[in-house]
């Protein structure tokens, strides 16, 4: 079996992130499950990753790229690790107290970002709330595990860092 090359790694990352932002749009906007502070900003790092992946995959960098595009990658996914290990935290250890703060855009026309974000960080209530599940984990393990993935991804990368093919 041949391996791939660091633009292929970096396109099938960009097609996970594709899909994943097409899931949560799905689950909001037909299932009609209305996403907490901590799944907007999972998504902004789903993006950001998705993002360098797509420009690493059109750039199809040579093995010193390859690594940039990689290192690149590891801060948005890692970001998106921390959230989604905080996210599945709380769905296990829910706050004494529930916030009826409103949801993300409303706060977001009350106060500057940087203080939404780190509500957002201390987020209760809504985000320990488990609204669905698919095979017996909620959406923030499933984006737990999809964030180890990418980010072993650009590990893989970072380290082989592939030729372009």
């Amino acid at each position: 079996m041949s391996r791939l090359s660091s633009r292929a790694w970096f396109f099938i990352g960009f097609l996970v992130c594709t899909g994943l932002i097409l899931i949560a749009l799905f689950l909001q906007y037909y299932v009609h499950l209305e996403p907490c502070p901590l799944c907007m900003l999972q998504r902004v790092a789903f993006i950001a990753l998705g993002i360098v992946f797509l420009i690493g995959a059109l750039h199809g960098p040579g093995r010193t790229g390859s690594r940039v595009y990689a290192v690149a990658s590891l801060i948005p996914g890692l970001t998106g690790l921390g959230l989604a290990v905080r996210h599945t935290w709380l769905q296990y250890n829910p706050p004494e107290y529930v916030s009826c703060a409103g949801d993300f855009y409303s706060q977001l026309e009350r106060m500057p970002l940087g203080r939404l974000i780190s509500n957002a960080l201390r987020a209760t209530g809504d985000c320990s709330k488990v609204d669905w599940t698919l095979l017996k984990l909620s959406i923030a393990e499933w984006s737990l595990i999809w964030f180890a993935i990418l980010a072993i991804l650009a590990l893989y990368v970072l380290v082989k860092a592939p030729s372009r093919n």
